[in-house]
């Protein structure tokens, strides 16, 4: 009984290897699509007034750096909104020294200073920080189109150009950018998350929009018409959803229109305090991701082929057949490695000796996302139902 056992783990094992480098050899075409996509991309051809809003809470390396990138576009009608939930906020005197140097187009908004703040009933519900961070913002903004991106993204000039065009198809209600990380330091935990961002999520998220329709929105960049966004239900549509993002494009599929994927990569500066706080942030993804799709979220291990691989020799019989896969798979992983940085235009961060420690990382966190519903996000501890509805949320 226990050789029989052994035979079938070893079976699915096997199976789960080959499938994994299958799938690792289709992501590599799909990285070479998107770079011909983003070499071919052209100007917008209208050019509707945009609003960026920009939800900050604390500082970070390279703070003033990323909102002055948003600041700086070559597009001719924005305004940019930082908001901050609090006076307190060490966030507060960085985006008001950026504002200043760009006055005719940002200004800050301090929501505990906001005219409603201390009304509970406007501010019931909106258990989300982010969305909570943006609310009194939305009051202020002036575009037809609004775009959020989060604070530790960073842009050239041409992103609101490129954000822009994809709304010149009528069709199109939403339009979103993938992203590639890139380390704010040196250190060990910000070269293996940028290289969790750039040779894992990237080129996943690019290979999904292969195989369906886009339905939602990654936080680089969530753009979407005004009246679109006020038809949905606006802020307190997403205020107690953890996946505001992939809410927002999901809403608006429903309502008949596309999620458009900008040909264009933001680059999130990454910085994780330790190892530990990388996993829990990690963790944190794991889990929403399960929370709003989890008949896919199984299919993540196959995007590990080295341990998958690794896990099919130690329990293969035929050891030159074991062998032989393993290399198939790190074949694929370092040429995935390779491909990644130079399709999303990224060399930042991340030797190729620590894929094997990034994969292994990466594989624990999937399985240890498999189950709990617990995040920690921004210093909150929150609770996800099946749903990725914001149940609880407390100060930790």
């Amino acid at each position: 009984m226990r050789a029989e056992a052994r035979h079938v783990a070893a079976t699915l094992a096997f199976g789960a290897a080959i499938a994994s480098v299958a799938y690792g050899a289709f992501t590599l075409t799909r990285l070479a699509a998107f770079e011909r996509r983003v070499r071919r991309r052209g100007p917008a051809n209208g050019h509707p007034h945009v609003t960026v809003l920009k939800p900050l809470h604390g500082d970070e390396p390279g703070l003033a750096e990323n909102l002055r990138s948003f600041c700086a576009q070559n597009y001719p009608s924005y305004d940019v909104i930082f908001s901050v939930r609090d006076a307190h906020d060490a966030a507060l005197a960085i985006a008001r020294a950026v504002a200043a140097e760009f006055p005719d187009r940002t200004q800050v908004v301090v929501g505990s200073d906001a005219p409603d703040a201390a009304e509970p009933q406007r501010n019931a519900g909106f258990t989300n920080p982010k969305i909570a961070n943006l609310r009194p913002a939305f009051a202020r903004a002036r575009g037809e189109i609004l775009a959020i991106s989060d604070s530790d993204m960073r842009v050239d000039a041409g992103w609101l150009d490129a954000v822009a065009a994809a709304f010149d198809d009528e069709d199109v209600g939403a339009a979103t950018c993938v992203y590639a990380g890139e380390p704010a330091t040196a250190s060990l935990a910000d070269a293996l998350g940028a290289m969790w961002i750039t040779e894992q999520f990237a080129p996943s998220a690019l290979t999904a929009t292969a195989l369906e329709p886009l339905r939602y929105c990654f936080g680089a960049t969530m753009a979407v018409r005004r009246d679109v966004f006020e038809a949905v239900g606006g802020a307190r549509a997403l205020a107690q959803h953890v996946a505001d993002d992939h809410l927002l494009g999901r809403l608006v599929a429903e309502r008949g229109m596309r999620v458009a994927l900008v040909p264009y990569v933001v680059t999130n500066v990454v910085h994780e305090r330790n190892v530990r706080a990388l996993v829990l942030h990690e963790l944190r993804w794991a889990r929403t991701i399960r929370s709003v799709r989890p008949a896919s979220y199984a299919g993540i291990a196959l995007t590990y082929p080295l341990p998958l691989a690794a896990v099919a020799w130690a329990l293969a019989r035929d050891k030159r057949a074991g062998a032989m896969l393993l290399a198939a798979a790190a074949a694929v992983r370092f040429a995935l490695h390779s491909r990644a940085r130079r399709a999303l235009s990224t060399g930042a961060g991340g030797s190729p000796w620590l894929v094997p420690l990034r994969d292994v990382l990466g594989f624990a966190v999937w399985f240890a996302g498999c189950r709990g519903g617990a995040v920690r996000w921004r210093g909150a501890r929150l609770r996800l139902d099946r749903g990725g509805t914001l149940e609880t949320e407390q100060r930790v």
